[in-house]
């Protein structure tokens, strides 16, 4: 298999259009046409993970941060990025990542801080702010499975946790092939009239293009009619965070220890407690203080997440237990989240994870 193809079957299961738009995901450096000999799992493409590949003889390293953003002018081995993307060149290494298109994925980062909190009832915290597309075509009885099983294997039709959705109404169609044309059913010059289905099904934003290009190649007609319209529906299913409940309710101090006991942490950073029982809770892995307002508005009584400034924790207004359990440390799971998700939908190559613990950050106590 190549690099591209993997890249495709990636993103079949976490599309990197859902990605936040300040974002650097998919391929980084590499090149795609390359057979693949392995691939290293990482939470940071570090000079270190790369030696490893290196050393492992694998040729394609998956992280969750990328680790080139925008600025990036030059390659010359001045700092621990510049470092890591030259041995990567030098020895044939690609980088893809993924980060947020991760972490907006309904089963993707958020969900499994959930599940090994045992958490249930969830839902996005952040749902992304874009509505639902539908898109409207009209295709002769005879080819309507067709067209409707290509809009399906694009994308389209999906509502949730239900896929295949699709609306048909019955109807006829007429058209003239004139000069110029090369038609599929008539002549030139002459009015037909044919049996056709209306055609509606839904999907979001991102696979717009890829479903259109499905459609056409399909469709029958030399000339696709189609609409595409904005719905009410929004997208409940992507976005960043998940909020849910506990199975039983806790005291403050129990939770924090639970928190610890399943993070495996030596220290919480948290607001001042409020006297009030953990049940609802809110996560968000990673950098999460922008999801403090969500999680007040959602009325949970706990939220969990990272890199929380000294004044964000004045906004629990004794509302929340706000709590930062540190960057690294809330996206833990996420090396063998993908080693799980790869070594099932990949057969024919190595997976593995990295042995390096990239974690900057050393706690003496």
């Amino acid at each position: 298999m190549t690099i591209q193809n993997l890249i495709k079957e990636i993103n079949q299961t976490i599309p990197f259009q859902q990605a936040e738009d300040f974002d650097n995901v998919g391929l980084l450096c590499g090149n795609p046409e390359r057979e693949i000999t392995g691939v290293l799992i990482c939470h940071d493409a570090l000079e270190s993970v790369v030696e490893e590949a290196v050393q492992k003889n694998i040729n394609v390293i998956l992280t969750f941060h990328p680790i080139i953003f925008s600025g990036l002018k030059s390659i010359t081995g001045k700092n621990y990025v510049e470092k890591a993307v030259l041995k990567a060149i030098e020895n044939k290494i690609a980088i893809i990542a993924l980060h947020t298109a991760l972490d907006n994925h309904y089963f993707g980062v958020n969900h499994r801080i959930c599940k090994e909190l045992g958490l249930d009832l969830l839902k996005i915290l952040i749902p992304k702010k874009e509505n639902l597309l539908q898109l409207i075509t009209y295709v002769p009885v005879d080819y309507a499975e067709q067209v409707k099983k290509a809009l399906f294997e694009a994308g389209a039709g999906n509502i949730g946790f239900y896929d295949e959705c699709s609306f048909s109404i019955g109807g006829e169609g007429t058209f003239r092939p004139i000069d110029g044309s090369n038609p599929f059913l008539g002549k030139k010059g002459t009015t037909e009239k044919v049996n056709e289905i209306q055609l509606s099904v839904i999907f979001e934003k991102f696979k717009k293009n890829q479903i259109i290009s499905a459609m056409k190649f399909a469709h029958p007609y030399e000339e696709v009619a189609y609409q595409i319209y904005a719905i009410e529906n929004e997208n409940q299913y992507s976005g960043l965070g998940m909020f849910g409940e506990l199975p039983e309710e806790m005291e403050e101090k129990e939770f924090l220890n639970f928190v610890k006991e399943k993070f495996h942490l030596k220290i919480i950073r948290h607001s001042g407690f409020t006297g009030k029982k953990i049940k609802k809770m809110a996560v968000l892995g990673g950098s999460g203080a922008s999801g403090i307002k969500n999680a007040l508005q959602n009325q949970c009584d706990a939220y969990l997440t990272a890199d929380m400034k000294y004044h964000d924790f004045f906004t629990a207004e004794n509302r929340i237990l706000l709590c930062d359990i540190g960057h690294f440390e809330s996206e833990q799971f996420v090396v063998q989240q993908l080693y799980e998700i790869l070594s099932e939908k990949f057969t024919t190559f190595a997976v593995s994870k990295s042995s390096i613990n990239t974690n900057p950050v050393n706690y003496f106590l």
